[in-house]
């Protein structure tokens, strides 16, 4: 099996600061939102993985490489537009050759077994012929996502994008296990009113032409991390769930106080602070009589003093300076924030990269 991670989209509701990035590498925990769906794939043992790119491939190539770094061999599939997900199958049909393969939406984070869930579809396609397996998950207001209809065997009998009276409660998460029947489904469909290939017509078109498509449940959390605040939330979830682990080359000294789980990268040096974990601090990170709450996640080489901080991810290279408390906020990097003269001064932000605020 192979794995197939769309990563083109434009990511316009996390702007400003996608202008210069692309949100499938704004980090989580410090840590790009791609490389855990890279990791997933690898964990459930795919070595052979396609990446759609779009606008943003440049960046995005140079963040994975080759795929080296985690064993495993990356080919580069460009997209002109972003002209849908059923059209992203079919400009990666040379790639995929014929094998069965997972999809992945690239800036989705999921909390989820991939590994036991590629082993039971890789059965249970050689079982009952079976061409197709979604994902859903049971959701409050189901009109905002793909839903999903199950008959009682089990197997998908509809799929309705984002109806105003959805038929049941289960969304469309982002993960799809496919064999090669997906391709002619692909290429029968017609694009959308939005003018795009959509991924649910094509697995509509494998049902309604005989194909067994079923699904499984996920029972872990899913969130898509295209605004602020579902990204600060997934930020908490991964964060909540890490060890603590502080490089030797860390300087810290004695009016520091450290509690809970906390991560300090190398070569970064804390002084006369309080850091509350669970905290993800990068290397290279200066931080000087300041307060890091919990579920504050800090990039490689960011400065902070006479500031508090909660709740916020800090990409790499910011100056944070006499800045109150920055709680639930999300700030570009190298971009800086100063000027705040009280220190219970509460301001959320969010920045794009090379940002300045003057909070005075």
């Amino acid at each position: 099996m192979k794995g197939l991670i769309l990563s083109g989209g434009k990511g316009v509701r996390l702007r400003p600061l996608t202008n210069t990035r692309a949100k499938q590498l704004v980090p989580i925990a410090n840590k790009p939102i791609l490389f855990y769906c890279i990791e997933q794939l690898v964990d459930a043992g795919i070595t052979e993985i396609g990446i759609i790119i779009g606008e943003t491939g440049d960046e995005v190539r140079e963040a994975v490489g080759d795929g080296s770094k985690w064993g495993v061999k990356v080919s580069w599939i460009p997209q002109e537009a972003p002209l849908g997900l059923a059209h992203c199958v079919l400009i990666a049909k040379e790639f995929l050759e014929g094998d069965d393969f997972v999809m992945f939406l690239g800036d989705n984070m999921l909390e989820l077994e991939l590994a036991s869930m590629v082993h039971q579809f890789m059965n249970d396609r050689n079982d009952y012929s079976l061409s197709c397996r979604v994902l859903l998950k049971k959701v409050e207001d189901p009109s905002f996502f793909g839903v999903g209809v199950i008959n009682d065997d089990g197997q998908v009998t509809e799929l309705i994008e984002k109806p105003k009276e959805p038929p049941s409660d289960l969304a469309l998460v982002g993960v799809y296990f496919f064999t090669d029947a997906i391709h002619d489904a692909a290429l029968s469909i017609s694009p959308s009113k939005r003018g795009e290939l959509e991924i649910t017509d094509a697995i509509q078109w494998l049902i309604d032409n005989g194909h067994v498509v079923d699904h499984d449940i996920l029972d872990g959390w899913w969130i898509d991390t295209g605004k602020k605040d579902p990204l600060l939330e997934c930020n908490r979830l991964v964060l909540s769930k890490a060890d603590s682990e502080i490089a030797q080359s860390a300087v810290i000294d004695e009016e520091t106080s450290i509690s809970g789980v906390v991560q300090i990268g190398e070569k970064s040096v804390i002084s006369n602070s309080i850091i509350e974990g669970p905290v993800a601090i990068g290397n290279g990170v200066t931080i000087s009589d300041s307060h890091i709450r919990p579920f504050t996640s800090i990039g490689d080489g960011v400065r902070v003093s006479d500031s508090t901080l909660e709740d916020s991810v800090l990409l790499e290279g910011c100056v944070i300076d006499r800045a109150g408390l920055i709680t639930a906020s999300l700030v570009g990097s190298n971009s800086k924030v100063s000027g705040s003269t009280v220190s219970t001064d509460s301001n959320t932000l969010l920045l794009g990269d090379n940002s300045i605020i003057d909070l005075s």
